[in-house]
């Protein structure tokens, strides 16, 4: 009994002993697991880590060898190159300033040679000193031909041909233009005519002052058309008088816009059944076209008439005032003719009705009785009912002169001088303002380029730039010849072509802002990654680095 006793204790003794050593045991490990930390993964391969370097690279690589040279070539904006310096220099007037030299005939054919090589050299020293507006060059020569009316008819060169005869006065000269040709007739009295050792002279002072009167208004125009133009102010001539400036400014704005093809539409509207018919197109050949084909080198018309019965105006009133004329044309029951084939058109409208204008005063009267000017859009005729049915060519001839009157002045012609000098200063004057046009257009087209880098610039404006400068710089070598308005004209038209692209403007509405939000929600999902992956790649790197020369 005693011995299972003594068993007993032993073996609880001995289970006690073996589990303080289990517990003191354990008690020793829990300071080294917790020096330890978690677990460390175990290394990684090399090759494995070559792999992960590779792929990321062929992601960029093929973001940045495919992806961006594609994406740059789908989304650049094409700009052809364009000579924004020469352009702004036409702009400034830098490279070419209007200049017209004028070349004027002298016919002195009752003076011996050397006298009138003298009156010639005496006349040019005092234009040169009466002459400051640098926009002509009036150059006298002596005629060539002794008769003036054949130079003046052939069309030659010559701007005016000054013919002097011996006159009735004693006192002092006088002189006349000639009516349907570019002469100007002096009369000089005796004993007027300079003597070889002569420094000055009363009739040379006389025939510079009249050559300067005569080309008055055309140089008057050409300054006010510098005046207006994009050249600064320090390459402009010496400004002309704010009088001037503002009746020039109202001839301007009462004139069309130049074109080289117009189209006349005449018509006849009455306010009843008669009259019917009428002799329009033979009065047209009779008393308009003898002027239509003198501006042929300027212009070129096209003609179509019409006839509207009972039609009514926009004005009951039987006597109208200044201010009933313009409400007069009723555009929505009268079918007045469109435009032709791009080309303006330019309307003429008889009115047989009992309406009257009713003047201001009498000396008013009997130029706004029957008719009246509608500025960039033609003339309107009031004539009185005829007594049949058929209006007669004889009865449209002062209709069809006011209309001829009327269409000098829609298109710029000047108001003083001879009709044929009137045409050709007509030339000069539409010369230089589609030479000013075009140069300002270029200049306009080269600011934009440079404020809008991002404008698309097509290939077809740098053709048109090209060729407008082309024609600008053949327009400025042939100012007052003959072919200087048709080089002007094709400048002016590719220029406004060039600037007025429609694939350029539409690029205007497309800003750089535009462009940030609609591609950030396309390259955020794609670009955190490939940025993310490359940066923990990058430390990664940088650690193996580190760990490799640690125990060196």
């Amino acid at each position: 009994m005693s011995t299972a006793v003594e068993n007993g204790g032993t073996a609880d003794l001995t289970s006690r002993k073996t589990a303080s050593l289990i517990n003191e045991t354990a008690d020793s490990s829990l300071p080294a697991a917790a020096a330890t930390g978690p677990k460390e993964p175990p290394p990684e391969k090399p090759a494995d880590t070559r792999r992960r370097t590779w792929v990321i690279f062929s992601f960029w690589a093929i973001v940045l060898a495919l992806g961006l040279p594609i994406w740059w070539k789908t989304t650049s904006i094409y700009r052809a190159e364009l000579p924004l310096s020469e352009m702004l220099d036409w702009a400034d007037g830098k490279a070419c300033r209007p200049a017209f030299p004028l070349r004027i005939a002298l016919d002195a054919s009752p003076l011996q040679e050397h006298e009138a090589q003298n009156l010639l050299r005496l006349t040019q020293h005092a234009l040169d000193d009466l002459n400051d507006f640098s926009g002509h060059h009036l150059r006298l020569q002596l005629a060539a031909n002794a008769d003036p009316t054949k130079t003046a008819k052939t069309g030659s060169d010559v701007a005016l041909t000054i013919r002097i005869t011996p006159g009735d006065s004693i006192h002092s000269a006088s002189s006349s233009l000639h009516p349907h040709l570019p002469i100007l007739d002096v009369a000089y009295p005796p004993n007027s005519i300079p003597t070889q050792t002569s420094s000055s002279s009363g009739l040379a002072t006389y025939l510079a002052a009249q050559l300067r009167s005569t080309f008055a208004e055309e140089q008057n125009v050409i300054s006010y058309l510098l005046e207006t133009s994009s050249i600064p102010s320090e390459h402009r001539p010496k400004g002309i008088s704010p009088e001037v400036a503002e009746t020039l400014s109202k001839q301007m704005t009462r004139s069309m816009k130049y074109s080289r093809t117009y189209h006349l539409t005449f018509s006849l509207f009455t306010n009843g059944p008669e009259p019917s018919s009428w002799d329009i197109e033979s009065a047209i050949d009779e008393y308009m076209r003898p002027m239509l084909d003198m501006l042929s080198p300027i212009h070129n018309f096209t003609i179509d008439t019409q006839v509207q019965l009972y039609a009514t105006p926009g004005v009951q009133s039987q006597v109208l005032s200044k201010e009933d004329l313009s409400s007069f044309i009723n555009a929505a029951e009268w079918p007045l003719s469109p435009s032709i084939g791009g080309a303006p058109t330019v309307n003429f409208v008889v009115y047989i009705g009992n309406q009257t204008i009713g003047a201001v005063s009498e000396s008013e009267a009997a130029d706004i009785s029957r008719s009246w000017l509608i500025p960039q859009w033609g003339s309107v005729y009031l004539l009185l009912p005829p007594s049949g049915p058929h209006v007669s060519s004889e009865t449209l001839k002062q209709t069809v002169l006011t209309f001829t009157s009327h269409l000098l002045s829609l298109l710029g012609t000047p108001q003083s001088g001879s009709l044929p000098m009137r045409l050709s200063t007509l030339n000069r004057m539409r010369s230089a303002d589609l030479l000013l046009r075009a140069s300002s257009s270029l200049g306009s087209l080269a600011r934009l380029s440079l404020a809008l880098p991002s404008i698309s610039i097509p290939s077809s404006v740098a053709d048109g730039v090209a060729k407008s400068m082309q024609h600008l710089q053949m327009a400025c070598s042939t100012l007052g010849g003959s072919d200087s308005l048709e080089h002007a004209r094709i400048a002016e038209a590719e220029a406004e072509r060039a600037f007025f692209e429609k694939s350029m403007v539409g690029q205007l509405y497309f800003p750089d802002e535009h462009k940030v939000a609609v591609y950030l929600p396309l390259l955020g999902p794609v670009g955190v990654p490939l940025v993310m992956g490359l940066l923990n790649e990058l430390k990664a790197w940088r650690k193996r680095r580190r760990q490799k020369d640690g125990p060196a």
